[in-house]
């Protein structure tokens, strides 16, 4: 702060400057050239640092750029690596650019409507996209009401509507060609395929699968853990372990798997399983033998379809493959047609037999 004399055109004038920072942290800078009197000076003066006083002590109200930051930290804390990195891959990609510099409270129901509907676009943009896109919003913004940096979450109450999706599924024969191809053929992935169209076990679960939870006498296994390349080995996905009943023929299969083990794995390690790429190696199997082309996660889908389809309960079968949610099985009894069985079994009318009857001539 300062006030300085100068001469100009043979008067004498003076210069007010302020110097200073706001509640952000952000230099303020105010300056006023040709003041006529020093009294008016001094005057200036107070007023720029009464300016400069309300504006470091204003109320800070947090950023979305300010907050995403503090979010990350809460969810290294919390959450699976697998979870933070889809949270700021995903924020970056599409809500950061849009938000960044809008106060948290300033960001209204018609901001993240524009930004789901019209501001996340592309050709591969699809429902489920917009979709995760609003998860995050939404879970952003709840997190700052729940740590009091925020009064309410305007993304609550808005939604994005997907179809659901289309499950693949193989028939019987489509399996018995795919895993007779796949034994004949020596291939590596057989041992994967075939445990996992037994057993539904999801990929995780399969690569994190040890013979101490294979159960010989019980036949059964222990699901207990997966595996991905981001978090390593960690509890299921429900958190919760299961045992998974296994047949004669399986039992068979994994007890010459044994005899030929070399580590403590079941199923073999394979550097396509391992950098994700389980679902193209199936992929183009499929396609090569002329049978649907499911991705890895279907080897799974077709176990519980196939289970439901041969009347197995819906509880025995959510238990067996780890289902938290009865919604989410009820998604491959409608794929399996058990619900609709029959169904049109009480229409009353019928088709047409063939018989001797009369011609009609029709005018």
């Amino acid at each position: 702060m300062a006030i300085k004399s100068y001469t100009s055109k043979g008067k004498k004038l003076f210069e007010v400057y302020v110097n200073g920072f706001n509640s952000r942290g952000k230099r303020i800078q105010m300056r006023k050239r040709g003041v006529e009197s020093i009294t008016k000076a001094k005057d200036l003066e107070f007023e720029f640092e009464r300016e400069l006083a309300l504006h470091k002590n204003a109320e800070v109200h947090l950023r979305w750029s300010e907050w995403y930051l503090e979010c990350i930290s809460l969810l290294k804390v919390s959450c699976r690596p697998s979870t933070v990195y889809s949270f700021e891959k995903v924020c970056t990609k599409w809500i950061n650019k849009h938000f960044d510099e809008k106060e948290l409270r300033n960001i209204s129901k018609l901001d993240i409507h524009e930004l789901i509907h019209e501001k996340v676009v592309g050709d591969k943009v699809t429902p489920h996209t917009r979709k995760y896109v609003l998860k995050l919003v939404k879970r952003t913004l709840q997190m700052a009401v729940d740590h009091g940096k925020l009064d309410k979450n305007n993304a609550l109450g808005l939604q994005v509507k997907v179809p659901e999706t289309d499950q693949k599924v193989l028939t019987n024969s489509e399996v018995e060609k795919l895993l007779q191809f796949a034994h004949s053929a020596n291939h590596h992935f057989y041992p994967v395929w075939l445990v996992a169209l037994f057993t539904g076990m999801r990929s995780g679960e399969l690569y994190a699968l040890k013979w101490t939870e294979v159960d010989f006498e019980t036949k059964s296994i222990h699901v207990i853990q997966s595996w991905n390349s981001k978090n390593g080995f960690t509890p299921t996905k429900n958190q919760k372990n299961r045992v998974v009943p296994i047949s004669e023929d399986l039992i068979n299969f994994l007890k010459e798997q044994r005899l030929r083990a070399t580590n403590e794995f079941v199923l073999p390690r394979l550097n396509e399983w391992e950098r994700g790429d389980a679902a193209h190696v199936l992929g183009q199997v499929c396609k090569a033998l002329g049978i649907t082309k499911i991705r890895f996660h279907d080897l799974r889908a077709t176990f519980i379809t196939n289970l439901l389809s041969r009347g197995e309960s819906l509880a025995r079968v959510m238990a067996i493959v780890g289902h938290a949610d009865i919604e989410t099985t009820n998604v491959y009894l409608r794929k399996a047609g058990i619900e609709l069985a029959g169904g049109t079994d009480k229409l009353g009318y019928s088709v047409p037999q063939a018989s001797s009857g009369k011609i009609l001539r029709l005018v």
